[in-house]
């Protein structure tokens, strides 16, 4: 399970971006430049609404204007999440016909220490990008709102405020969720999904959130032509077009903590929040 490392990506999608002076026009083109960070350019679309980058550990990125139709933005990511997860290997199957377990051969023993182990890591990192996102959380004591219980099925019950936690020992799954900010995770892979409604450049002031920034993460071994990391990171007005920045790699982790920062400066570069 490799819940830590996603978290930590999963930080990277919490923090604000800063207003500009004014309200951007819609745009019908996408400023690309020949670098950002480890990102590096192969390709401008000849309407310039597509470009792609690549990174120096071999990271695909492609950066896109997508249309909203109507203001559906919700809709319009939804389509790229099943693009980006379709295609993706069944696990095999054990004697009895039912998946097979990815951890066969490991004792529960080995599995609970696993499982523990993911549970106080996500404690510590959910505890850390709440108080960056603002969520008041702290994981200090009994007395803070924290609840912490284990039913007879194996299944742990972390609740704090605005961060919730529920791990399961039996099928190794952990889910937690910390304000728009939500990540399962499992013996196949993980899984991060941010969405939130945000200022455009400008609005500062402005009692309406007419902007949406919007993250999503995929990491597993069943991924589509040898790929072990898929996601989007995508910014810009309801009404459309999107910012968004496509990222494959076929690499077990694509180095977050460094590409992450890059692509999110693309995608705030042509967004507009």
């Amino acid at each position: 399970m490799k819940t830590y490392a996603v978290l930590t990506v999963s930080a990277l999608a919490l923090s604000l971006g800063a207003c500009g002076p004014q309200s951007p026009a819609a745009r019908t083109a996408l400023d690309c430049p020949a670098t950002q960070g480890d990102l590096t350019r192969t390709g401008v679309a000849a309407d310039g609404k597509v470009c792609s980058y690549k990174t120096s550990g071999g990271a695909e990125v492609s950066l896109q204007l997508v249309s909203t139709e109507g203001g559906d933005a919700d809709r319009a990511l939804k389509v790229i999440e099943t693009q980006l997860l379709s295609g993706r290997i069944a696990p095999p199957k054990s004697a009895d016909g039912k998946p097979a377990s990815p951890r066969a051969g490991e004792t529960a023993d080995e599995i609970a220490a696993d499982i523990e182990a993911d549970v106080q890591a996500a404690v510590a990192d959910a505890s850390h990008d709440a108080a960056a996102s603002g969520v008041d959380a702290v994981a200090s004591g009994a007395h803070n709102g924290i609840v912490i219980g284990e039913d007879d099925n194996g299944t742990a019950h972390i609740n704090l405020p605005g961060i919730h936690i529920v791990a399961n020992e039996r099928d190794e799954t952990a889910n937690v969720k910390i304000g728009p900010l939500t990540v399962n995770a499992g013996g196949n892979g993980a899984t991060v999904r941010m969405s939130r409604a945000v200022r455009l450049h400008g609005e500062a002031l402005r009692r309406e959130k007419r902007g949406i920034r919007a993250t999503f993460i995929y990491t597993g071994k069943d991924l589509a032509d040898g790929y072990r990391f898929v996601g989007y990171e995508a910014a810009g007005p309801r009404a459309g077009p999107l910012a968004v920045a496509i990222v494959k790699s076929k690499a077990d982790g694509p180095d977050g903590d460094q590409l992450y920062p890059d692509v999110q400066k693309l995608v705030r570069r042509n967004g507009g929040v």
